[in-house]
């Protein structure tokens, strides 16, 4: 099966390069694609001197466009299977097996890595992991779909979700919103353990003073995907 890998990249200059060398060294059977969004720091020099596989945007999309940017890429070029994975080192392509495993074997369409199954790795802070436990409750309750990391960007899809995704893709922190577009539409989601790592260089979009914001806007987006969104076609499923 093909399988790409989708490294959406914005200031990554320090670590990008060591990110794909890992992933090429752990998994040279997959193919990748980094998704430079348009970084205003040297990212896009360091993957031109490297000759890396690439994708780079004229303008900002933030994380939701650059990812569904890279599955329109995997579906217009045939890739069975789409992974995501940040360009900031902490997604550890050891573990990329773990998570493509239940979708080629067709256990799921969507499978998620967790760091809080095992509760190896790093955890994140306090505050967040509390605002995704409250996230992986409103989800459950809502969908009814368990996820206990819905938060992490380290997932896997199949050919049916690739198509999806091309089309339904959150914007503005979309992760959780995009388990609840997959559950909504009757895909299979389901989770693995994964170990992740701290990030060691760069700045994380979702800073302290936003996540409040982020817990907020995410609820009342699932919410209202929830309750509002009509229920799909066959045809569209």
């Amino acid at each position: 099966m093909k399988v790409l890998v989708i490294i959406p990249a914005y200031n990554e200059e320090s670590s990008i390069a060591a990110v794909v060398a890992e992933l090429a060294a752990a998994h040279p059977e997959f193919d990748y694609i980094v998704v430079n969004d348009c970084s205003t720091d040297a990212t896009l020099q360091v993957l031109e001197s490297g000759s890396m596989n690439r994708l780079n945007l004229v303008c900002n999309l933030g994380i939701g466009g650059g990812v569904q940017t890279g599955y329109r890429y995997a579906l217009e070029r045939g890739y069975d299977v789409a992974v995501q994975m940040d360009g900031d080192g902490q997604h550890d392509p050891a573990y990329l097996e773990a998570i493509v495993s239940p979708v080629v074997g067709g256990e799921a369409d969507v499978c998620i890595g967790s760091r809080f199954i095992d509760k190896t790795g790093f955890q994140t802070s306090f505050m967040r992991r509390l605002g995704i436990r409250f996230l992986s409750l409103i989800i459950r309750l809502s969908c009814g779909v368990a996820v206990t990391d819905v938060t992490s960007g380290f997932r896997a899809c199949n050919r049916r979700m690739i198509l999806h995704y091309a089309q339904h893709y959150a914007q503005d922190y979309p992760e959780p919103e995009a388990i609840v577009s997959a559950a909504l539409y009757g895909f299979k989601v389901a989770d693995v353990p994964v170990a992740m790592r701290e990030r060691t260089a760069g700045i994380s979009s979702i800073s302290p003073m936003k996540s409040v914001y982020f817990m907020l806007k995410v609820s009342v987006a699932i919410l209202l995907y929830r309750f509002l969104m009509r229920k799909p076609k066959k045809e569209e499923q």
